[in-house]
């Protein structure tokens, strides 16, 4: 078996996901990448029943070494890899929040500035697609252009970032955000900050990672 450290740490990064509210049962799937590959959770299996052995190994062809089927998301996390060279983890989520506004297909604005966590002036919501398709994985990844987090269309959230830790820590803070902003629409419209002072604020954050 290869990479057997790499698997657990995984497993406890989707037990993580649990405990932190972003899912439950068999919902969700999260992935890391390993040069041209990546591994990625099974389908159809809880993370509490997840052995290390029970993680499947993908190449970015598509084609799958191990005992179980990957998730059937495993498209939109290979496409990301290929795409995305600032990617080494993906996380997809059906949490609460984000999962209310994506039922709206809403976006999340500049309603905070914390929404620039994602990389830019707001968080998009990628159009509807039948789960596990190409065409999901076309659209989640326009909505990703210039973004490490959208909202999938009835669906639910999907991040990226530089590892497990970091998709983990970012897929929590969009939850919060989705949290507070689906509160603030409760209570009137909320005011929005300008393009400038968000990109003023990506470039704050952009100099935090870097120190």
């Amino acid at each position: 078996m290869q990479y057997p450290e790499l698997r657990t740490q995984l497993i406890e990064t989707a037990l993580q996901m649990e405990t932190m509210g972003l899912n439950h049962g068999m919902s969700g799937n999260l992935s890391v990448r390993i040069n041209e590959s990546f591994l990625i959770t099974p389908s159809a299996l809880p993370y509490n029943q997840c052995m290390a052995e029970d993680i499947v190994l993908m190449d970015l062809e598509g084609h799958a070494q191990g005992s179980r089927k990957p998730s059937s998301e495993w498209r939109f996390h290979r496409d990301i890899y290929t795409q995305r060279q600032d990617a080494g983890a993906v996380l997809h989520a059906h949490s609460p929040w984000c999962t209310t506004l994506a039922c709206l297909q809403t976006p999340i604005p500049a309603f905070h500035y914390m929404v620039a966590v994602a990389g830019g002036l707001d968080i998009r919501c990628a159009p509807y697609a039948t789960y596990g398709t190409q065409a999901l994985s076309d659209y989640a990844l326009e909505a990703l252009q210039n973004r490490k987090a959208c909202l999938l269309a009835n669906h639910g959230l999907l991040c990226l970032d530089a590892d497990l830790d970091r998709v983990l820590a970012l897929a929590i803070e969009v939850e919060d955000l989705a949290r507070v902003y689906s509160q603030t629409l409760q209570m009137g419209k909320p005011v929005l900050l300008s393009d400038a002072e968000m990109m003023k604020v990506i470039g704050k954050f952009k100099d935090y990672r870097s120190d």
